[in-house]
């Protein structure tokens, strides 16, 4: 019984795992996929990449929803990604009748999804690390 104790530790085994392994899989791809998608390229190119991120921002999200970890601070991230978005994307038309892949608002638009991205991922990381209410881990 002692060794038992001692391998368990004090937490309460009968409480389910709440490091939700889905969605850190789905966190470490997203966090991959933005600094390699974005590495070097041109902003026309990192924009591609930029939506292609989006697939895997919904998968976060339908695992926040399963999981019940929606919060304030993730749901304003995420609209901050969607705002970001639309106004790279709007941008991006700009540019293309403009035919200047460079074009300056076009890299600041860029780096603004991508800090946005940034903040979605550290306010998902924040939910699936943060301890069920209930759990019993308070300290006693």
């Amino acid at each position: 019984m002692l060794m038992a104790l001692a391998t368990t530790g004090c937490r309460n085994d009968a409480a389910p795992a709440w490091g939700y392994p889905d969605l850190r899989t789905t966190l470490g791809t997203l966090s991959r996929a933005l600094e390699a998608g974005c590495d070097g390229t041109a902003p026309e190119h990192c924009a591609d990449d930029l939506d292609r991120l989006d697939a895997l921002a919904e998968r976060a999200f339908a695992a926040v929803l399963d999981h019940h970890l929606l919060d304030d601070a993730y749901v304003e991230a995420r609209n901050e990604v969607d705002r970001a978005r639309e106004l790279r994307r709007t941008i991006a038309a700009q540019v293309r009748s403009r035919r200047d892949p460079h074009h300056l608002l076009l890299i600041q638009a860029v780096a603004a999804e991508r800090l946005a991205y940034r903040h979605l991922l550290a306010a998902l990381e924040r939910v699936r690390t943060a301890p069920p209410p209930g759990d019993r881990t308070e300290p006693v």
